[in-house]
C-alpha cells in the first residue's frame, strides 16, 4: 500500500516508498526471459534488474523481484467465458480495467455509517483501486450494464469484481480494518462473493481521458 509505481515518459516506472530513496527503473535492454506465476497462470516476463530487486527487498524485508511484462506473445488470455480470441491481460488482476461508480460508493459508505464499524468510514476509492470512476449515475447502476463507451472506447462489462481483504487496507497507514467487506457481505454480494465495481474489456483501442463522455450502450 505505501509503495507507488509511477510511469516515466518514454517508459519505466519511478519507484517510491517512506523512508528510502526512489528509484527510476528502465525498462529492460535484455530479452531473456523467466517464468514468473500469478494465480494459476504461468507467463514469461523479463527481470527488470538487481537494483529494483534490492530496493524491493529492502522495503519489503523479503526476498523479491521486480519483472517486466510487455510483449503480446507473453500475455496471459482472459477468462475464455468471457474473452473473445486474442483478448489478453498483462499483470493486472483478471480483466484488463476496473470500473466502480462514485454514487455507488457513496451509497456503500451510507450503509458502513449504519453498522458496527461504522468508525472506519468513510472509505476513499484507492480502497478499490479502479482504473476508471463513473460520475452522474445512480447507485449500484453499474450492475446492470453489459456495454458502454468512454470517450472514443467501447467496453463490454465482463463480470461483477469480486473483492478482498486488500480492500480493508487504508492506503495512507497500511492498517487494516474490517471494512467494507462486512457492509458487502449483507448488503451487496453475488452468491458467494463479494462485489463492488464492474470488470471492462476494450472492444476498440483509443485514449481515455479525465471528463470523458460516458453512454451505457446496453
Amino acid at each position: 500500500a505505501l509503495a507507488s509505481a509511477r510511469p516515466l515518459p518514454g517508459g519505466g516506472v519511478r519507484l517510491t516508498a517512506p523512508g528510502g530513496e526512489p528509484l527510476d527503473v528502465a525498462v529492460p535492454d535484455e530479452i531473456c526471459t523467466v517464468t514468473v506465476q500469478i494465480f494459476r497462470d504461468k507467463v514469461e516476463a523479463v527481470p527488470a534488474g538487481a537494483a529494483a530487486d534490492a530496493w524491493a527487498s529492502d522495503f519489503l524485508g523479503v526476498e523479491a523481484r521486480l519483472r517486466y511484462l510487455d510483449a503480446p506473445q507473453h500475455r496471459r488470455p482472459i477468462k475464455p467465458e468471457y474473452a473473445r480470441p486474442g483478448e489478453t491481460v498483462s499483470f493486472a488482476d483478471a480483466f484488463p480495467l476496473l470500473l466502480t461508480t462514485a454514487a455507488s460508493l457513496d451509497a456503500l459508505n451510507s450503509l458502513i455509517a449504519q453498522g458496527d464499524h461504522a468508525d472506519e468510514g468513510p472509505l476513499p476509492m484507492n480502497r478499490f483501486r479502479p482504473s476508471v470512476v463513473i460520475d452522474g449515475v445512480a447507485p449500484w447502476a453499474e450492475d446492470d450494464w453489459r456495454r458502454v463507451r468512454i470517450g472514443e472506447v467501447a467496453f463490454r462489462v465482463a463480470q461483477p469484481c469480486a473483492r478482498c481483504v486488500i480492500t480493508t487496507t487504508d492506503q495512507r497507514t497500511a492498517e487494516r480494518g474490517k471494512e467494507p467487506l462486512r457492509t458487502l457481505a449483507r448488503h451487496h454480494r453475488v452468491g458467494d462473493q463479494l462485489v463492488f465495481g464492474q470488470n471492462l474489456v476494450p472492444e476498440t483501442t483509443g485514449t481515455l481521458r479525465v471528463g470523458d463522455a460516458f453512454e451505457v450502450l446496453e
